[in-house]
């Protein structure tokens, strides 16, 4: 099978971790690191990404989270100081595909409806209770609401159900040396 090419905007750190280890993987730790006050709000919704990934059978057992990449160059995040852009060459199959509208919903605690009826009714009962869906989520005085949030994240990779475009990231879960082409500072 051929290989795609895909980005990653990774801390400078990693190409030093490629350089004398071979492999990078991403670690809770550096995630904390990285988003400090932020990182259990998004802590929470990596730790469902992870479980419920198509990709997740073929996790290594010392993984905890992906590797974000980007299937178009032009999307890749800008370089900034104390970071580097890797440009990775690989096995498609070892990319799960990750809608960046609805991983951008899920990021912030949003219903991913089914379909425009689906996101009527839900629209309806939130308006109903008088809540939004972070405020549902992130509360205790919504138990069914926010049940309902996270089963919609099922969505996430239902290629069928769109909302807003088809735009996708990749993850993966492990980073090769052998696989880095180009590095960009």
């Amino acid at each position: 099978m051929g290989t795609v090419t895909v980005w990653t905007k990774q801390h400078e750190n990693v190409l030093h971790v490629l350089e004398t280890e071979g492999r990078y993987i991403a670690k809770r730790e550096y995630i904390v690191q990285d988003l400090t006050e932020h990182a259990g709000l998004v802590l929470e919704v990596y730790d469902w990404l992870v479980k419920h990934s198509p990709g997740a059978p073929n996790k290594p057992a010392d993984v905890q989270y992906p590797v974000w990449v980007s299937v178009a160059q032009e999307a890749t995040m800008l370089p900034s100081p104390g970071t580097v852009i890797l440009e990775l060459e690989l096995d498609p199959d070892l990319i799960t595909r990750v809608n960046i509208d609805k991983w951008g919903a899920i990021l912030n605690y949003s219903y991913i409806p089914a379909d425009a009826q689906d996101a009527k009714r839900h629209r309806e009962l939130l308006t109903q209770y008088g809540v939004s869906d972070p405020k549902a989520y992130m509360t205790q005085f919504y138990p069914e609401i926010k049940r309902e949030i996270i089963q919609s994240w099922d969505r996430l990779f239902d290629d069928s159900i769109i909302l807003g475009n088809t735009n996708y990231y990749g993850n993966i879960w492990e980073v090769k040396q052998e696989w880095v082409r180009r590095v960009f500072r």
